[in-house]
């Protein structure tokens, strides 16, 4: 059986909380607490949810650019959680990543050339003109011009920056792409093209996408499995046609109904999610959800739900389902 490409057990992060002139510990942000998932060769895995549920901290922690508190991150089958820099370097060409926000993530002092050709010199890919070929290709395999790698980030458009940025994410040809809602900064038309072009990325050198983000619309185009966090675990985690279709858990059918419908006659019963996202510093006890669900029970405060199957190949964190 071929090994994940990706491999996530019970991973945490937590960030202490320093107060005071002598900044002293006063709490902790409970960030990522108790995420597991896999993802295969050539599959793309969707983590959704609100902002602040951790979603961000588990792609930057998975690849090691925030330290993990505890867990396993397994790459290829190989165990990187506590590996040093050195280790880890080998690494760093399987992994790579797209920001969300395709202007700051760019050096506005390089040119896009440049841009894109630095991890080809940092990991010693390619030399002299073999580096220029090299960006031409990715350049032209992106949809950008040739001419248009002597230009700085400053005179593309936001698509085009986010094209050089995935150019540069496919430069060390790795097996992992985290998509940190790399399409959520650009216009709608100029989304499809950026998803369409990850897709066919996906197709021609059997990319794995951990894709993060809050809108389901974008997830149901390009995922084949999805995770739902909330504050910090995972509530739901199934394929992409069960979860539109029989969500079970009681923020999934929050987050599913809050998504829009492009047609003026469909009338659909909306239900407002009552109350704030709790502060992951004092996250409520028992189910985190309990404080904005509907249909909390006594057992749902005391008691925190395991991620369980209910049904083959649905996993649910909820006493009632």
């Amino acid at each position: 059986m071929t090994e994940p490409v990706l491999e996530v057990r019970d991973l945490k992060k937590h960030f202490p909380v320093r107060t005071g002139l002598l900044q002293r510990a006063g709490g902790t942000v409970f960030a990522v607490d108790g995420v597991s998932f896999s993802i295969g060769h050539g599959e793309t895995l969707a983590l959704v949810g609100e902002s602040g549920c951790g979603k961000s901290t588990v792609g930057r922690t998975v690849l090691r650019l925030i330290e993990p508190t505890a867990g396993e991150i397994r790459v290829g089958g190989s165990d990187i959680t506590k590996l040093s820099k050195a280790e880890l370097r080998p690494f760093r060409r399987q992994m790579q990543i797209i920001f969300q926000d395709p202007f700051s993530s760019l050096d506005p002092r390089m040119s896009a050339g440049d841009i894109v050709a630095e991890p080809l010199r940092v990991h010693g890919i390619a030399k002299g003109g073999e580096v220029k070929k090299q960006v031409a290709a990715l350049f032209d395999r992106v949809g950008l011009r040739k001419a248009q790698m002597d230009n700085y980030p400053h005179q593309f458009s936001g698509g085009q920056r986010q094209r050089i940025g995935i150019a540069r994410a496919l430069a060390l040809q790795p097996k992992l792409i985290v998509g940190d809602e790399p399409v959520s900064a650009l216009d709608v038309s100029i989304q499809a093209q950026v998803l369409n072009l990850m897709l066919d990325l996906q197709k021609e050198m059997g990319l794995a996408y951990l894709f993060i983000s809050h809108n389901l619309a974008v997830v149901e185009h390009i995922s084949h499995r999805i995770a739902v966090m909330y504050l910090g675990r995972i509530v739901e985690y199934t394929d992409k046609k069960t979860l539109f279709t029989r969500a079970l858990h009681p923020y999934t059918e929050q987050l599913l109904l809050a998504v829009p419908v492009p047609d003026p006659r469909v009338k659909r019963q909306k239900r407002v999610l009552q109350g704030d996202v709790p502060s992951p510093v004092n996250p409520p006890s028992g189910c985190h959800f309990h404080t904005r669900c509907p249909y909390a029970v006594d057992r749902c405060r005391a008691e925190s739900p395991a991620l369980r199957e209910v049904r083959p190949g649905q996993m649910v964190a909820c006493h009632l389902r």
